[in-house]
C-alpha cells in the first residue's frame, strides 16, 4: 500500500513538474514576441528600428511615445482646415484629441525620416515642469515629421496683450503680468537647469501660452534644434519680429547662451509692461524701437512713456520701478552683465509678494504707498 501511494506521489510531482515546463516555455515565447513587437512597432521607415535593438535605446523609447500616423489623422480629422489653430517655424499647427481623450498640439511639417529627430524627441521630452509645454511624442511617415505637445488652450500671451482675430486686448491687471512673467521665468530657469544645460534659443511673448487659469507655460523649447539653419528663413516681418528677441552676440555670432534666453526674457518682460511689441518707436519722433529706447535711457525718469496706460493705478511706483530695473539688466548689450535666470526668478517673485501686500488691501495703514496712476502725471 506504501509502495502504491508512494507511485501516485511520484506521478502527481513529475506531472506538476511538466506542466511547470510547458508554463515557462509558453512564458519564454510570449516575453520574446513582446520584445520583438516592441522594436518592431517602430515601422520600417523610423531609423529607430536598427537603434531599438540595443536594451538601453529600448527603454529610454518608453518613456517617448512614438505616433502612428493613422492616429494623429484621426485625431486632426484628416488635418482638416478647421482644425489649423496656426503656423509656426515647424510647420503647421493642429488641434486634436488622441483615443484616449487627451487634447494636443499637433506641429506637421515635410521632412525624411531622421534618427537626429528620434534623438532630439528623446531628449527634450522627459523634461516636465509646470510652466513648460509638455513634448509629448513624435511620428515619421511618408516623409512627414510630427510633433505632439500637450495643448494649452488659452492662447498666448501676445493674443491677450495686442489682441489678435476675435480675441480683444485684454487688462491683465499688473499683479496677474507679474505672475505670468514668474512662471515663465520659472520655466527658462528649469531648462537652464538641466544637465547638460538646454537653452530655449526661441523665446517670445508669442511662445508664452497660458491655460484657463492664466498659468503660463513656455513653448517650443529647443525648437531651433530640430530647426537646424532652416530657422534663418522665413517671411521678412517674421525674421525682424523674432529678431528684436535675440541678444547681439547671437545676431552676429549666432552664439546662444543661459544669457541669450535672459535677454529674450526682458524683451519679453518689456513687452508685458508696455502692453506693445518691442519693435514698435515709444513715440512717434523716435527712430528708436523700445529695446533700444530703455538701453539708451537707463537713468532715465520718463519710462511712464512706455508702461501700458491700461494699467492706470493697479500698481504702485515702487513695483512698477523695480520690474523696469530688472527689464534694463536683462537687455544689456553685454551678455556678462546680465543676471541669470534664478536670480529673475527671485527678484520677481519679492516684487510680486511686495505687490500683492501693498495693493490688495489698501486701507489707512498705507497712505504712503504712491499708485500707478502717480507716473501717468505729466510734469512741466
Amino acid at each position: 500500500m506504501s509502495r502504491h501511494l508512494a507511485a501516485i506521489i511520484g506521478a502527481a510531482a513529475g506531472a506538476v513538474a511538466l506542466v511547470g515546463i510547458v508554463i515557462f516555455f509558453i512564458w519564454f515565447c510570449l516575453s520574446h514576441k513582446r520584445s520583438v513587437s516592441r522594436t518592431s512597432e517602430t515601422g520600417s521607415s523610423d531609423p529607430s528600428v536598427q537603434v531599438g535593438r540595443h536594451v538601453g535605446v529600448e527603454l529610454s523609447f518608453r518613456e517617448t511615445r512614438r505616433f502612428e500616423m493613422e492616429e494623429l489623422s484621426l485625431a486632426t480629422k484628416n488635418f482638416s482646415d478647421k482644425q489649423l489653430i496656426g503656423e509656426g517655424k515647424f510647420g503647421e499647427v493642429y488641434e486634436g484629441w488622441l483615443n484616449d481623450g487627451v487634447l494636443v498640439a499637433i506641429k506637421k511639417r515635410s521632412g525624411a525620416p531622421s534618427q537626429e529627430f528620434i534623438n532630439e524627441v528623446r531628449y527634450l521630452s522627459p523634461i516636465r515642469h509646470r510652466n513648460l509645454v509638455t513634448l509629448l511624442g513624435y511620428c515619421q511617415e511618408n516623409n512627414l515629421q510630427f510633433l505632439v505637445y500637450e495643448h494649452v488652450p488659452n492662447k498666448n500671451i501676445s493674443s491677450h496683450l495686442y489682441g489678435t482675430g476675435q480675441l480683444p486686448k485684454e487688462l491683465l491687471e499688473f499683479k496677474l503680468r507679474l505672475t505670468i512673467a514668474l512662471g515663465a521665468a520659472k520655466g527658462l530657469a528649469h531648462l537652464h537647469s538641466q544637465s547638460p544645460r538646454l537653452i530655449h534659443k526661441n523665446f517670445k511673448t508669442a511662445n508664452v501660452l497660458v491655460d484657463e487659469n492664466f498659468i503660463p507655460k513656455v513653448a517650443d523649447a529647443g525648437l531651433r534644434n530640430f530647426l537646424g539653419r532652416a530657422d534663418i528663413a522665413g517671411p521678412s516681418s517674421q525674421v525682424q519680429a523674432d529678431e528684436i528677441f535675440l541678444s547681439p552676440e547671437v545676431l552676429e555670432f549666432r552664439r546662444f547662451s543661459e544669457k541669450s534666453d535672459v535677454y529674450s526674457f526682458g524683451v519679453f518682460l518689456l513687452e508685458l509692461v508696455s502692453g506693445r511689441e518691442a519693435t514698435e518707436s515709444p513715440s512717434f519722433d523716435s527712430n528708436q524701437n523700445l529695446v533700444e529706447w530703455v538701453q539708451n535711457n537707463q537713468e532715465d525718469s520718463k519710462f511712464s512713456n512706455i508702461i501700458d496706460q491700461r494699467l492706470d493705478n493697479t500698481f504702485t511706483a515702487e513695483g512698477m520701478e523695480e520690474v523696469i530695473q530688472l527689464i534694463v539688466q536683462c537687455v544689456q548689450p553685454s551678455s556678462e552683465r546680465r543676471p541669470t535666470m534664478s536670480y529673475v526668478v527671485m527678484e520677481l517673485d519679492r516684487i510680486r509678494e511686495k505687490e500683492i501686500s501693498l495693493t490688495t488691501v489698501m486701507g489707512e495703514g498705507t497712505p504712503h504707498v504712491a499708485l500707478g496712476s502717480f507716473l501717468f502725471k505729466t510734469t512741466e
